[in-house]
């Protein structure tokens, strides 16, 4: 695949900046919140062979994070319908399944999978696993049967932690993981088969996690490059691939984001405040490395609450905000969107929300500034990836406000850089190239798949297969997947930019362009968008709208009209792959 090596300068400014704004340039801040004896000092350690800079704060392992958040003690941790667990309950319960782990045979470097939507139980299991060094393998529970059987035999899990549904689909599938010894299911209404045993016979109801023994983690030797999960990846063409990530890799991410929250600050012009104690509304599987990563790590550090849903309905979720006084929310933006567009949003009482952040998929300018302008809410968003463990990139405040294409800058311990399609020439900044990312969250490669590892991961740095560019400043700028881009008569178009416009047009709440075959051309641009409710657009109507803001070759050949919003994977990736087959 032909990638451009043409110069394109990024805007200084897409909205225009507030008066005396910013306060402090990006090095600055980093100067500042970097320094020797600050909260975000630097280290350098080595990593794989290669020195890698890392925060010298940094926990070691995720026993020593399991230990911290039990300090938070009788504060609630969880909530969800209904049920309420404080840190010393969820920490009681973790020691005792992990206790019972052991007695499995579990043992460092074993695999263990997890396989059940967001339930209390998630947590426990992760940490139950990971504290005594083995791997948690969690799965993404919206795969099929066999889809699960090939995560189980791909990682060879000794032990799987499901919920039923898992289980009914894992069942059939058994003798395709002949590795797994052991079934624990939580939550079966009644005997469950496929010699599984109840996970409430080991740490009880959520309700009975206070009353457990007060008890410290089995002991393990944990190193912070140990391995420690095994997450795959999205897996839209082929077979997914696990990648191996680490203790270090995880427990990096505490410190970016509260890096990326005080840059914010300092940009602004205000002083750091004081540690707060928010709560979030969690709507992303915790499969994810956006959720586990990213949300699940910081919560267990500063004492946050987290209220998980059964499943994501706008309605509910407006009820849970009013009542739980939610600060924070988000996930993908259409879940942003469905909270701006509902009729009956006025009824509610959102003015505790202070953040909506997403990722995983384009986001429109607009919903940038509806976010401000609606709920005077931050909105926020990032860059990252399964094989970085969630954030590189963070964007928030009014630098998301002033550059609402962009994915924001790096954190301090990350490095970024635009490749030609050598794979080693770095080209100038504003260039348009492969986007390559180092730092101490880059996972160790691929489990078992030692090819995929040397093609994907070079002297520490993972290349990444997006099409970027990274602005003077170092804001970054993501353009396209490589392999989607769409390439109309030598024609490179960027799908990201054709998005943006059609979400600027008021009528369209998703939409995404793919390219479909062309005899002479190769392909053309088509699109696919659902509307937002009560609207109504024609075909010809979006056309001209891009017409007017773009290139003739960039307007979309076809138009086809979605009555839901567009299909996802877990991670929010729009399925580009499904949407080319509604033109066959």
């Amino acid at each position: 695949m032909m990638m451009t090596q043409e110069t394109v300068l990024a805007p200084a400014a897409e909205n225009g900046p507030p008066p005396g704004w910013p306060a402090m340039s990006v090095s600055e801040v980093e100067r500042l919140l970097c320094a020797p004896g600050a909260p975000f000092e630097m280290d350098v350690a080595t990593i794989r062979g290669i020195p890698t800079r890392v925060w010298k704060n940094a926990l070691p392992s995720l026993a020593h994070l399991a230990r911290h958040a039990r300090t938070h003690g009788d504060l609630e941790f969880l909530q969800y319908e209904g049920e309420r667990i404080s840190f010393e309950s969820w920490f009681r319960a973790v020691a005792a399944l992990a206790g019972e782990l052991t007695l499995l045979g579990v043992t460092k470097g074993d695999r263990v999978a997890i396989a059940m939507r967001n339930l209390p139980e998630w947590p426990v299991a992760f940490f139950a696993a990971t504290v005594l060094g083995a791997i948690a393998v969690p799965l993404n529970a919206w795969w099929t049967g066999d889809e699960l059987a090939y995560g189980l035999s791909d990682s060879g899990a000794k032990l799987l932690i499901c919920d039923p549904e898992r289980l009914d689909l894992i069942g059939p599938h058994l003798t395709e993981a002949p590795a797994l010894a052991h079934i624990l299911v939580a939550r079966h209404p009644g005997e469950p088969g496929f010699g599984a045993r109840p996970l409430e016979a080991i740490i009880g109801t959520t309700a009975d996690w206070a009353s457990l023994p007060d008890t410290d983690l089995p002991p393990a030797d944990i190193a912070p490059d140990d391995p420690a999960t095994i997450l795959y990846t999205s897996g839209t063409t082929g077979r997914p691939k696990g990648a191996l990530g680490t203790h270090r890799n995880l427990l990096t991410n505490i410190l970016s984001s509260a890096y990326a929250a005080a840059r914010a600050v300092l940009r602004k012009g205000e002083a750091l405040p004081a540690p707060q104690r928010k709560t979030m509304l969690t709507v992303i599987p915790l499969f994810h490395a956006t959720a586990c990563s990213a949300t699940l790590m910081g919560v267990l550090f500063a004492g946050h609450r987290i209220i998980l849903m059964h499943k994501w309905d706008v309605v509910k979720a407006m009820q849970l905000i009013e009542r739980e006084r939610v600060n924070a929310t988000g996930g993908v933006p259409t879940i942003a969107w469905q909270l701006l567009e509902h009729p009956d949003r006025e009824k509610y009482d959102l003015s505790s929300l202070e953040t909506i952040g997403y990722g995983g998929a384009p986001s429109a300018p607009e919903l940038v500034r509806q976010i401000r302008d609606t709920f005077g809410a931050q909105p926020g968003n990032g860059w990252g990836m399964t094989e970085t463990s969630a954030t590189v990139t963070t964007h928030s405040g009014e630098d998301y406000l002033n550059r609402p294409t962009s994915a924001g800058p790096a954190v301090a311990v990350a490095d970024l850089e635009i490749r030609a399609e050598d794979g080693v020439t770095v080209l100038p900044r504003g260039s348009i190239g492969e986007l390559w990312a180092r730092g101490p969250m880059i996972v160790a490669g691929y489990w078992n798949k030692p090819e995929a590892t040397a093609e994907t991961f070079v002297d520490g740095w993972v290349r990444t297969g997006d099409l970027a560019k990274i602005d003077e400043e170092g804001f970054l700028f993501i353009l396209d997947r490589a392999k989607d881009i769409i390439i109309r008569g030598g024609e490179n178009i960027y799908s990201t930019e054709v998005e943006n416009v059609l979400y600027d047009h008021p009528a369209v709440m998703d939409a995404a362009l793919v390219g479909i075959p062309h005899r002479t051309l190769g392909e053309e641009p088509a699109a696919v968008v659902h509307l937002a409710p009560g609207t109504t657009a024609t075909e010809e109507e979006l056309r001209d709208w891009v017409r007017a803001r773009l290139a003739a070759f960039k307007v979309p050949v076809r138009i086809i009209f979605c009555d839901e919003t567009l299909p996802r994977n877990a991670q929010g990736k729009i399925l580009k792959r499904e949407l080319k087959a509604l033109f066959a």
